[in-house]
């Protein structure tokens, strides 16, 4: 049986294996390609997939298993509780800049926690500060508790520690990045890989003039994010990367230079993968974004 990528239906998966039918996932974009009406009809969808199942033609993709989705869920579940920790800093940030204090990352220290709490406040923006800082304690200790249960998922895997050899990229990055890419043989090239998580530019060109706009934003939300936050630190530690990050920087803005850096971070990682080679083993990348880091097999494609 055969439908199109969608959410997660655990429910309907253990329904078919039940009932011993296997399930097929196709690429939504594709399927859909080959339906040239544009009108959405349940019964006529239903009739394409049909006819590419039995013509041979439907294009299937990978689907993780069932442990490793739940996995994912753990990644997922880390990422939002950071991204909710950074919101609640955010706000004391704007009551603390309110009465004078900046302190930007000192915030954080004893010293400027206890320069936050001594602030004389109004009546609600004290509640309010006081609600926000057990907040924040409580998302802190959820972190750190989820970043022990990603410790342990991803401490057994070789690819995991291959990875975290490379400045910049923890455990979280590493089992995040092995979890989504799956079989590395589904992507022949680092390009592929690139584009397959949304770093990739968006193209307009005809003509035979080139337009390049900005990333395409397709694919893993999450791997994305977890790249653009590992290119920071590994910039601040690697030559090659730290060199491309300071030169786009000056010339664009920090968000396209982290992006970039994002992009050829996940070059490295790919081929990092795929030739075995941890990071000491590298070699500096070249002037060309799609350019190898390490010298591929022979016969080979980049």
């Amino acid at each position: 049986m055969g439908i199109e990528a969608t959410l997660p239906a655990y429910w309907f998966e253990r329904l078919l294996e039940k009932l011993g039918h296997e399930l097929w996932v196709g690429d939504a974009a594709r399927i859909r390609a080959f339906e040239v009406r544009d009108q959405k009809y349940d019964p006529r969808d239903a009739g394409n997939i049909l006819d590419l199942l039995r013509t041979r033609r439907f294009p299937r993709i990978w689907v993780p298993t069932m442990a490793e989705r739940d996995l994912r869920q753990l990644l997922v579940h880390r990422m939002k509780q950071v991204r909710a920790r950074t919101q609640v800093k955010n706000q004391l940030h704007y009551l603390a800049m309110s009465q004078g204090l900046c302190r930007k990352r000192k915030l954080w220290s004893a010293k400027g926690r206890q320069e936050l709490e001594s602030l004389a406040l109004l009546p609600w923006a004290a509640r309010r500060r006081k609600e926000l800082l057990e907040e924040l304690d409580r998302l802190d200790e959820q972190v750190r508790e989820l970043d022990r249960a990603v410790e342990a998922a991803g401490g057994a895997r070789e690819e995991v520690a291959l990875l975290r050899t490379h400045p910049g990229v923890g455990m979280v990055v590493a089992r995040a990045l092995v979890l989504t890419v799956g079989p590395l043989e589904r992507f022949p090239n680092s390009r592929k890989l690139v584009s397959y998580w949304g770093l990739n530019p968006r193209e307009d060109s005809t003509g035979g003039r080139q337009r390049l706009g900005s990333i395409s934003k397709q694919g893993n939300t999450m791997m994305r994010w977890l790249l653009v936050e590992a290119a920071q630190t590994a910039a601040r530690f690697d030559p090659e990367l730290r060199r491309v990050y300071q030169r786009l920087k000056s010339r664009r803005n920090s968000g396209v230079a982290k992006v970039a850096v994002a992009r050829r971070l996940a070059i490295r990682l790919y081929w990092m993968l795929r030739t075995r080679h941890n990071y000491a083993q590298l070699v500096h990348m070249s002037g060309s974004p799609s350019s190898a880091v390490v010298p591929p097999p022979a016969g080979s494609r980049v």
